[in-house]
């Protein structure tokens, strides 16, 4: 028998109908995938262009991908590394390894040898898993090899004894390429055989909800990216809370262009979870293939989240007012003249937007599609149940009145557990579990949340966080950088993009395109600046460079608003 008949028989099978989303107890990912299993198990859960899975389907290949792991020597908690590109594997990648009781530590698929090194070691991974899929655009065991020191030179046949990543134990490699210090995919998936099925239902009952699930990663105002801690408990009382706003029903069907390492996958695929819906993705977004796979499946929502995509799919050749006829609801976070221009070439679809972050699994306000045209462009909605959301003086702390400006902060079921920060136990709440966003924000009278600007210093790449302070940590490793300072200006394909102003060393030379090509291959791509800037004089207040100088400098040189 499988899992559900061995372990789980005892479960009662209850309609989605007969559930109350808001007084039913949180269960783990892992439950809840089961309980679908028994109310749903044939119907599609995963779909790609190419290929698709049941909810039985992913849940017999998490089991078996659990017991793989179980064999390497994955015990409860230990991180497994997924660098991949959206796939299905992915997908049964995520519940494989909540099913073996570990934490799965997406990467970001766009990190560089340098961001690889230092995430692969900050996390301590265990187990490190990727593919062959996309060789042609990115080879990631070359990226590994550079990134891992003795890794290119390991052999798969035993555990990894590698000085500067001690904690690595194995690296896995999906595909058809083979490379020596990597068990492959064949070989992995034998492993599952060595392992009794009944394991897996003991790491799953040994999972509790306040088990870190994911381990997310995301550039903060320090100098490399931050390691956010997030339970099972945060996605999912994050994916009822979405469910609930949005008034998702049982034949939802999510599709979403974005990342799998991203917030935005989780939210979305644990919110189809939550009402045992439809999940969607492509693992390269093209216009005129997504709208097309968006109008063949009849997708009822879309969360394409920023207008880039979803203006190339509104400007292709292919797209009429009825191509979106099946869609209830569309996802996008943009400027109330671009949302309303949105919504009036999607006729038959609620334009609806929201706010949150890494550190909040993803939304932590939403607007109803109940809401007027008006309300849903000029704000993102209120908190969703369970958040506590307060603007208060940055400085002070003290709440501010409301339509007044200041900094948004918030705690709640799925605010994150704090940053890992093991050397120092500095996990970005305060005492009473309150978390400082480092945005600007002001509430109206009836609670709706606007976002006003970044009060920390980081830009917003295409969606991507990126912290000033890593961009110009990595330029003043050039030799002939004395001072750098980075800042955003704003982008029509990427919303903002990075600038840097250089100051050179004394008797120094470098120009806009040396340091340009110093910094590619060695940083992600989104975080290359788009303009580079040589200054001799810094524009001061008493103590510091007054960073938005800089960027009026420039914004009036390029004749940008």
């Amino acid at each position: 028998m499988g899992l559900i008949g061995t372990c789980f028989g005892s479960f009662c099978t209850v309609t989605m109908a007969a559930i109350s989303f808001t007084t039913r107890s949180t269960k783990t990912i892992g439950d809840t995938l089961i309980d679908a299993v028994n109310a749903v198990g044939d119907k599609d859960f995963i779909a790609f262009p190419e290929d698709r899975r049941t909810y039985r389907q992913v849940h017999e290949r998490a089991v078996a991908i659990a017991k793989s792991l179980i064999a390497l020597g994955v015990e409860p908690r230990d991180r497994v590394g997924v660098l991949l590109p959206n796939c299905i594997e992915y997908a049964e990648l995520y519940f494989g390894i909540f099913y073996a009781g570990a934490t799965i530590a997406p990467i970001n698929a766009r990190f560089k040898a340098r961001e690889l090194d230092y995430v692969s070691r900050h996390s301590r991974i265990k187990v490190m898993i990727t593919s062959d899929l996309i060789d042609e655009h990115t080879n990631f065991t070359d990226l590994l090899d550079e990134a891992i020191p003795g890794l290119a030179g390991a052999n798969a046949a035993r555990p990894l004894q590698l000085a500067a990543h001690p904690q690595l134990q194995r690296c896995v490699l999906f595909g058809t390429k083979h490379h020596p210090a990597y068990i492959d995919c064949a070989s992995f998936d034998r492993l599952a055989a060595t392992v009794d099925t009944a394991a897996v239902a003991d790491r799953l009952a040994g999972t509790a909800v306040r088990t870190p699930a994911v381990l997310f990663y995301t550039s903060g105002t320090t100098a490399m990216p931050k390691a956010c801690v997030l339970s099972h408990e945060a996605f999912m009382r994050q994916g009822v809370a979405v469910v609930e706003r949005l008034k998702f029903r049982g034949d939802e069907k999510m599709w979403l262009p974005l990342p799998m390492f991203h917030s935005s996958a989780t939210q979305t695929l644990f919110s189809m979870l939550t009402c045992r819906g439809t999940w969607l993705s492509m693992t390269h977004f093209e216009p005129g293939a997504a709208l097309r796979q968006v109008v063949k499946e009849q997708v009822t929502t879309m969360f394409p989240a920023f207008p880039t995509i979803t203006m190339q799919m509104l400007n292709h050749p292919e797209y009429t007012s009825e191509s979106f006829r099946s869609l209830r609801t569309v996802f996008n976070v943009a400027n109330p003249d671009m949302l309303r221009l949105m919504q009036e070439r999607m006729p038959h679809s609620v334009q609806i937007g929201g706010f949150g972050m890494t550190e909040t699994a993803g939304s932590i306000s939403a607007n109803s599609p109940d809401e007027s045209l008006d309300e849903r462009c000029t704000h993102t909605g209120t908190p969703l149940p369970g958040i506590e959301v307060r603007i208060v003086d940055p400085e002070t702390g003290a709440t501010i009145p409301a339509n007044q400006r200041g900094e948004i902060i918030v705690r709640g079921p799925f605010v994150f557990d704090g940053y890992d920060r093991p050397e120092s136990g500095d996990t970005g709440l305060d005492d009473n579990g309150w978390f400082r966003t480092g945005d600007l924000g002001a509430m109206t009278e009836k609670g709706g949340l606007s976002f006003l600007g970044r009060l920390k210093d980081m830009l917003k790449v295409g969606g991507e966080n990126v912290a000033a302070i890593e961009v110009e940590s990595f330029l003043s490793t050039h030799p002939a950088v004395n001072i750098a300072q980075v800042v955003g200006v704003p982008d029509e394909k990427y919303v903002e993009v990075a600038a840097a102003f250089i100051e050179l060393r004394p008797g120094a030379s470098a120009t806009e395109a040396e340091i340009i090509a110093f910094c590619q291959g060695q940083i992600a791509r989104y975080k290359i600046p788009r303009y580079v800037r040589f200054v001799t004089e810094w524009p001061m207040s008493s103590t510091k460079i007054q960073k938005f100088k800089l960027r009026d400098t420039l914004c009036a040189e390029l004749g940008l608003r």
